[in-house]
């Protein structure tokens, strides 16, 4: 009982960290659905609007090749040429 109390008092006072988190809305287009589902699974997608500035089609291909080769995302070849694509028209910099 007294586990369960103390994460419970945990969630209650982590709760207002979590109320002024903005949603990432990114650019509906063909492929979002891919980055959405494949990028989210294992982090923000802050990091495409805060990074778009720096990256051009050259970077983003690095970037999704290191996430599946280096970090090991299970993304298939052909989810990753959409990714790819989507980013680098809607966020290649």
């Amino acid at each position: 009982m007294r586990t369960f109390t103390i994460a419970l008092l945990a969630a209650v006072l982590a709760l207002p960290a979590f109320a002024d988190e903005t949603q990432i809305k990114l650019k509906q287009a063909p492929g979002v659905d891919k980055v959405e589902g494949n990028c989210a699974a294992c982090h923000s997608l802050d990091y495409i609007q805060m990074n778009s500035p720096f990256l051009n089609a050259a970077t983003w291909d690095a970037e999704v090749t290191k996430m599946i080769k280096a970090m090991g995302a299970p993304i298939s070849d052909a989810d990753a040429a959409a990714i790819k694509e989507y980013l680098i028209k809607n966020y290649g910099g």
